[in-house]
């Protein structure tokens, strides 16, 4: 399968979906495990742009993540994977996504803050 790296420059991202444990098999429970022997979480986030766009991704990652809703992050090493199968008769399709770990975005800075008042007052 083929892995896309996102551009994560233009994309503000917010959890809107606590970590979660992927299923293998929603019959069974069984849940899914990487190459190293770790959970694979599930991360649901929104994915705005500039121009107000919104969509919304879940992340596989692996390992719990330490995010909760409704804080603003950063999903380190975010990579696509287009995928496609037949089920049935019936082609499905769609893109998945994956990241190394997802992490709280770092914050404003005070001074760029007050920089950015000081020069509207103006």
């Amino acid at each position: 399968m083929r892995s896309i790296p996102v551009d994560l420059s233009a994309f503000t991202f917010i959890c809107v979906s606590a970590p979660r444990p992927k299923l293998v098999s929603q019959e069974t429970g069984e849940v899914k495990v990487d190459r190293d022997g770790q959970t694979v979480f599930t991360v649901g986030l929104s994915a705005a742009d500039a121009t107000g766009r919104v969509d919304l991704v879940n992340v596989s990652v692996p390992g719990d993540q330490e995010v909760s809703i409704g804080q603003i992050v950063t999903p380190v090493g975010l990579v696509a994977f287009p995928w496609d199968q037949v089920i049935g008769g019936q082609r499905r399709w769609g893109i998945a996504y994956r990241a190394s770990r997802i992490v709280l975005a770092a914050p404003a800075t005070p001074d760029a803050a007050a920089g950015a008042v000081a020069a509207d007052v103006v």
